[in-house]
């Protein structure tokens, strides 16, 4: 999964309301995906295996533990911390996988009807 153009997070945002789940922002996904099939991480682990930078990550990580979504906890050493789902994180997945899945296969298609030169 790539990260979303500018400008497309707010029909997202809009969906995730209508589901009632509102306080979940588009930019939460690949981190609550990514931690429903790895388990517990580091916010430096999250980080890389997203592609993104360890400030970013740990803002993106406070936004969601702000919405209950991850809890945040003591890591191997002083200076780290592990990031866990909820069980509101956690039950959230499977739709957001879907409405990802869906997105995806829609530009695909979409994609496939853009003529070429």
């Amino acid at each position: 999964m790539s990260p979303s153009p500018a400008g497309a997070s707010a029909p997202r945002e809009q969906v995730y309301i209508e589901r009632g789940i509102a306080g979940v922002r588009p930019r939460f996904v690949y981190p609550l995906i990514r931690l429903a099939h790895t388990g517990p991480l580091t916010i430096r682990e999250l980080a890389k295996s997203l592609g993104r930078s360890h400030s970013a990550t740990s803002q993106t990580v406070a936004a969601m533990r702000d919405a209950g979504l991850v809890t945040s906890e003591p890591g191997p050493d002083a200076r780290t911390r592990r990031i866990d789902l909820t069980d509101r994180g956690r039950s959230l997945v499977p739709f957001l996988e879907a409405e990802w899945r869906a997105t995806h296969s829609t530009v695909a298609e979409l994609d496939g009807e853009v003529p070429t030169r």
